[in-house]
């Protein structure tokens, strides 16, 4: 698990002008290796959304590079960029954001059409996934005739189809309640355990964040601090991260 997906390099991003700036993200450096569940957590106006949204090409940084497997994203523009979100990058969402026109295996299949992959190809890959994630009898469905959970793992398997290099989630558990958000968590769980799938995820939550394998604490723009669980019980790192969190000021209910 050596190998960095993600390098991240003296980033910043800066908001208003030289009258007024506000420092975002103020030189952060960070990196993920393959396989790797990796939380980041800060206070609202922490800069931890900006760092992700930096991450997923949504915003620009003001400097500094962001590599991801190796290339240089923060200069990719146009359809080089378009094409590098749909083949590299895995998005969750906190509202699952599926097409309720489309049936389960369309929406899935989706982003592999667009990138002009056989059918035959498609349909392999979206069974296989489907599989994986226990929704093979809801390809069919729509997203109305299918439960929370089953809508929640749809998503993940859009997600995950493209064989991204790294799947993020910015509060994924937010909109949740707590029975979905267990279900949701067990399946990031099950993503990162069984498919090998590298996560990088925001959440204010420290019950989320127990799930994570490494936690990044962002503090006005820089990293603050860096646990990992290592052998600990997902009870005994949420403790951990309870510490930090008082540390830092303390639970908030944000939503940046």
């Amino acid at each position: 698990m050596n190998t960095p997906i993600l390098e991240v390099s003296d980033i910043q991003k800066y908001y208003g002008n030289k009258g007024n700036i506000t420092k975002a993200v103020n030189r952060i450096s960070l990196s993920v290796c393959k396989g790797e569940f990796v939380g980041i957590m800060g206070a609202s106006g922490s800069g931890k959304t900006t760092l992700l949204n930096c991450i997923s090409t949504i915003d620009t940084v003001t400097s500094g590079k962001i590599l991801v497997e190796g290339k240089d994203i923060t200069a990719l523009r146009g359809k080089q960029l378009s094409a590098f979100r749909r083949e590299k990058l895995g998005f969750i969402f906190q509202d699952f954001n599926l097409l309720d026109t489309l049936t389960a295996y369309e929406n899935i299949s989706l982003a592999l059409s667009i990138s002009g992959i056989k059918a035959k190809e498609i349909d392999k890959r979206v069974r296989e996934i489907a599989g994986a994630l226990n929704i093979t009898e809801v390809l069919e469905k729509y997203p109305y005739q299918m439960s929370g959970g089953q809508q929640q793992r749809v998503a993940a398997a859009r997600a995950m189809v493209t064989n991204p290099a790294l799947v993020l989630a910015d509060e994924p558990t937010g909109a949740l309640d707590s029975r979905s958000s267990h279900m949701l968590l067990d399946m990031l769980e099950e993503l990162n355990q069984n498919l090998s799938a590298t996560i990088l995820m925001v959440t204010h939550d420290s019950f989320t964040a127990s799930y994570c394998r490494r936690i990044l604490f962002i503090k006005d723009g820089k990293i603050f601090s860096e646990i990992h669980r290592g052998a600990k019980s997902r009870k005994e790192f949420f403790e951990e991260i309870m510490e930090v969190v008082s540390v830092l000021g303390g639970e908030t209910n944000d939503k940046r």
